[in-house]
């Protein structure tokens, strides 16, 4: 479907044909529509599916059609991460630019009373993450009782990071008669459980039924020994003059650690993870989409708020105890019709982590040993056992995500 078939508001009509958006997407074709129709909508889709767009465009529309009054909050978004609160942020700006609509954004790691200005000023449409909310509705800063729309961003991601109270004590504060929509890359038993009481006869949509991979991202896997993937990796980024590259690592000490030795082999790196201040993560983003820094080393979550349409290159440094992670990084490259380039460096104790991938991807992932790099096959490789397996996957579900921990979640 093309959006000019969409019965959208003429201003919105009106941004899409400048940012010379033509066709939706498979979300955003399945959404729209129902959302537009007032009905609550459970979506599953994973990054890079036009899923902001998709239920972005029709809460902007809902509104500029409303009469709406800014001295209370109309429509709400709640994400996991201060990033992708800053992205989701930043697209009902420019969607939304050709309307009056007030738009804020509320997330912690920053002082709280710049977002408390914006809206004590009125706003239509906040963005926020459920932590910094509930600092703001606990303290009497923000009033919700007349909140007719309430999205929910990737709520897997919010559930995995331990966010479920928070959730529940903020639905307290929220009007019972509202719809409510709920995106996800995954569906599974905690979701649908927690979708119970939250929606009311939810139309369900999914897009890409498996985990797949898109077909324009090359996928290469390159069997190396730990000790010499930096030397590899910086071979590759050098010798094939490859710009902007994402590079993912399981933790922030491993994202600083390589970063600092990159920089060492003449490639200009900057790391991204949670315990960097808000400032720091900024200029990061900024330099790696500005190209001033070459290569940037960053964790799952962190990652989460990277929006570049054209970046080419992903390498998965270390592999993912989270299997659907690894499709969540590669789905960083290969956007818009793009194509995309993914490395996986694969060292030998790492065998298990590939096996788990394919099986989510449904896809055997061919490895190669690049001439100069081969591994050394008379290294003992420990095996790892079930029970570490389990662990591995439970740490990196609950605590490995940034480093954060129980104790300072709310510091989001």
């Amino acid at each position: 479907m093309k959006f000019i078939d969409m019965t959208l508001s003429r201003k919105l009509h009106k941004v899409l044909k400048e940012l010379e958006y033509n066709q939706a997407t498979p979300i955003q074709e399945q959404a729209i529509p129902l959302i537009l129709a007032n009905h609550d909508v459970m979506g599953r889709a994973k990054t890079g599916t036009g899923k902001t767009a998709a239920f972005a465009l029709p809460i902007l529309n809902k509104l500029i059609e409303k009469d709406v009054n800014i001295e209370f909050v109309s429509a709400l978004v709640l994400a996991p991460t201060r990033e992708l609160v800053q992205q989701i942020y930043s697209s009902f700006v420019t969607y939304g630019k050709h309307t009056e609509l007030k738009v804020a954004a509320a997330f912690g790691g920053v002082s709280i009373n710049p977002q408390i200005k914006a809206i004590k000023q009125g706003v239509d449409i906040l963005i926020a993450t459920p932590g910094r909310l509930l600092d703001l509705l606990s303290n009497d800063y923000l009033n919700l009782e007349n909140l007719t729309i309430l999205t929910l961003d990737e709520a897997d991601r919010m559930i995995d990071l331990g966010f479920k109270a928070e959730l529940d004590e903020i639905f307290k504060y929220l009007p019972v008669k509202r719809q409510t929509l709920l995106f996800s890359a995954t569906f599974d038993d905690a979701i649908y459980k927690f979708c119970d009481s939250l929606l009311n006869d939810a139309k369900i949509i999914t897009v890409d039924e498996k985990n797949e991979t898109a077909a324009n991202v090359e996928q290469i896997v390159y069997t190396v020994d730990s000790d010499r993937k930096r030397e590899l990796l910086s071979y590759l980024i050098g010798s094939k003059n490859w710009q902007q590259v994402l590079i993912f690592t399981r933790t922030k000490v491993m994202a600083d650690a390589l970063a600092k030795e990159m920089c060492k082999d003449g490639i200009k790196t900057q790391s991204l993870h949670g315990d960097k201040s808000q400032g720091s993560r900024d200029k990061a983003l900024l330099d790696f989409k500005t190209g001033k820094v070459r290569a940037l080393v960053a964790t799952d979550v962190a990652a989460r708020g990277i929006d570049i349409i054209d970046l080419g290159y992903v390498v998965n440094y270390e592999l993912p105890y989270v299997a659907e992670d690894y499709v969540h990084r590669i789905g960083r490259t290969g956007r818009a019709g793009n194509n995309g380039l993914a490395i996986s460096l694969l060292s030998p104790d790492e065998e298990w982590l590939l096996k788990a991938i394919e099986k989510v991807i449904d896809t055997r992932l061919l490895q190669q040993w690049l001439p100069g790099y081969e591994p050394d096959l008379t290294k003992a490789v420990k095996p790892n056992k079930s029970g570490n397996k389990r662990k591995a996957r439970k740490n990196a579900l609950l605590n490995s995500k940034d480093g954060r921990t129980t104790s300072n979640r709310r510091r989001r």
